[in-house]
């Protein structure tokens, strides 16, 4: 299961033998960091049950994990995901969470796993169940952006299932700003390569870099597979980088194809128009209707200040910052 953007590549781990070996971080996109690690139990953790990136995920009862870091460095992005989630507070798309302790961060468990892994073992689930998805996962991403807050690692990975196979929106450790846009928390997430939208600065993120990843998300729920399924997302990247670059999207036909596109031609200038979009197509089915594409004039203004959508435009707009870095973990909880 996966949860955290500390985790990037969270996979189920052996009850056999106390060595793990490599995980990936991809603060640097192409950068790849292989260490051994030994794993240990906090007070209150029965067993691991996933580990990636710089965390270790412990079940602690039947409806509490406690996430964890490898190192006391990664815990700095364990207390800003504390402190975004408590900005959040309780919706029902978004992961809860339970508290800081001093060993890492108690949130709620999601028994049915991330939908990567539902998907992959379960790809019999129904259009109707698959629409449903997409728009209570557009419907997470607006609420968060409704909280001055980018998610900045929209992906299957990050997106899990409750025991009614609702979703929920996990891993906060991008970016939280104030009303006039200065960023208040941040935990340097960064999209996975087929999520990501190409620009300058590489690490900048924006309402636009959110829903350019949304429509790789949404992609993937409807088809059940990635974008560029034949490309490797490290191998491949630069070719990947290319195709976005240049506009040469994934031509599969499917229900929300028209959506999918418009996400990633940055159609969109916030994720209620998707959420319009995707209600449109599930009540056209319900209507028995053969929906062949969505229409809409959803456009963005021919330029925009960097976090128009989110933060008070009526204050001076101000410049992304040339590099990010870790903001928020000082604080106490």
């Amino acid at each position: 299961m996966s949860w955290g953007p500390c985790c990037d590549y969270l996979t189920l781990l052996p009850l056999n033998g106390d060595v793990f070996l490599p995980f990936s971080s991809q603060l640097s996109m192409s950068h790849t960091t292989h260490i051994e690690l030994r794993r240990h139990l906090p007070r209150g953790v029965k067993q691991i049950i996933a580990s990636g990136g710089g965390c270790w995920i412990g079940e602690v009862d039947t409806s509490t994990v406690l996430k964890f870091p490898h190192t006391v460095e990664e815990m700095k992005c364990i207390r800003i995901e504390a402190q975004i989630l408590g900005v959040l507070g309780n919706h029902p798309r978004i992961i809860q969470s339970k508290g800081l302790t001093e060993d890492g961060l108690l949130l709620e468990f999601a028994p049915n796993g991330n939908l990567h892994d539902y998907l992959t073992t379960h790809p019999e689930a129904s259009l109707e169940q698959r629409l449903a998805w997409c728009i209570q996962l557009t419907e997470a991403v607006a609420y968060i952006h409704s909280k001055r807050t980018l998610h900045c690692d929209l992906r299957h990975d990050n997106i899990l299932l409750d025991l009614d196979l609702n979703l929920k929106l996990a891993d906060f450790q991008g970016q939280h700003f104030s009303a006039n846009g200065d960023i208040l928390f941040d935990g340097l997430s960064l999209e996975s390569t087929k999520a990501y939208l190409p620009r300058n600065p590489a690490d900048h993120a924006s309402i636009r870099t959110d829903l350019f990843a949304l429509g790789s998300a949404l992609y993937f729920i409807i088809m059940g597979h990635e974008v560029f399924s034949n490309l490797d997302s490290f191998k491949d990247e630069d070719e990947i980088a290319r195709r976005f670059s240049a506009g040469e999207y994934p031509f599969d036909p499917h229900i929300c194809a028209t959506i999918t596109e418009k996400c990633w031609k940055q159609l969109y200038s916030s994720a209620g128009q998707v959420w319009t979009d995707l209600v449109h197509v599930q009540e056209a089915i319900a209507r028995g209707e053969k929906l062949e594409s969505v229409s809409g004039t959803h456009a963005l203004p021919p330029t925009v200040a960097w976090l128009s959508g989110l933060c008070d435009e009526t204050q001076t707009p101000k410049a992304p910052p040339l590099y990010r870095q870790l903001v928020g973990f000082q604080q106490k909880h």
